[in-house]
């Protein structure tokens, strides 16, 4: 008798509050590289104060939605009842503070991004919406990225986003892998010596 398949992750996309946002923060500090999941900041080597308190700042200021000051909105990203990382959506155009990274966490599957706007939060209106995730490293490689991001292709769908777009680079073949699946057309910008190659990836949502 042939082993049975690994079931599916059950994964749900969790509001930040203040308790989630500790242990996201915890999750992050344990099972995550900070260049996965901050933008380079202080002096020091990996987690330091500094991305410490933007880590914080972000996902507070993001509890505001994509109409808030902001303009982009955090989850959570829940696996089996376990937080396993974090996704987000922005409108296209914003400056995020510090320029999260948007594809990056995907060693094993984990980079790519999205999360949705609930109700109450405001309307895509017909926009393009950025998008950007990470996974802790023990929750890679089981389906839960693709699946969280299939929740929020369906979030910003419905509130009548066109497109999501994210951004990783040539050699980051997982997060490459999550947005093929997920259907996006890829973009390989120019080769450097000196510079990661970027690429851009675009998710059609209708």
């Amino acid at each position: 008798m042939s082993p049975s398949a690994d079931p599916a992750p059950a994964v749900a996309l969790l509001d930040v509050t203040e308790s989630v946002l500790e242990q996201l923060l915890e999750l992050a500090l344990r099972d995550a590289d900070a260049d996965e999941v901050t933008p380079p900041l202080g002096t020091a080597a990996g987690w330091n104060t500094d991305r410490i308190s933007w880590f914080r700042e972000f996902h507070r200021a993001a509890a505001a939605g994509l109409d808030g000051p902001a303009r982009q909105k955090s989850w959570a990203i829940s696996c089996d009842g376990q937080l396993a990382g974090s996704i987000r959506l922005m409108r296209a155009g914003a400056e995020a503070a510090g320029s999260v990274p948007a594809v990056r966490a995907a060693a094993g599957e984990a980079g790519a991004a999205v999360p949705a706007e609930g109700a109450g939060e405001g309307s895509a209106g017909g926009a393009v919406l950025e998008t950007g995730i990470w996974l802790a490293r023990g929750f890679r490689g089981r389906g839960v990225g693709r699946e969280a991001l299939r929740l929020v292709k369906a979030r910003a769908a419905s509130d009548g986003a066109t497109a999501l777009v994210a951004e990783t680079t040539a050699g980051n073949v997982a997060a490459l892998a999550l947005l093929k699946s997920a259907g996006a057309e890829l973009v390989t910008g120019a080769a450097s010596d000196t510079e990661t190659v970027p690429v851009k990836g675009r998710i059609p949502l209708t």
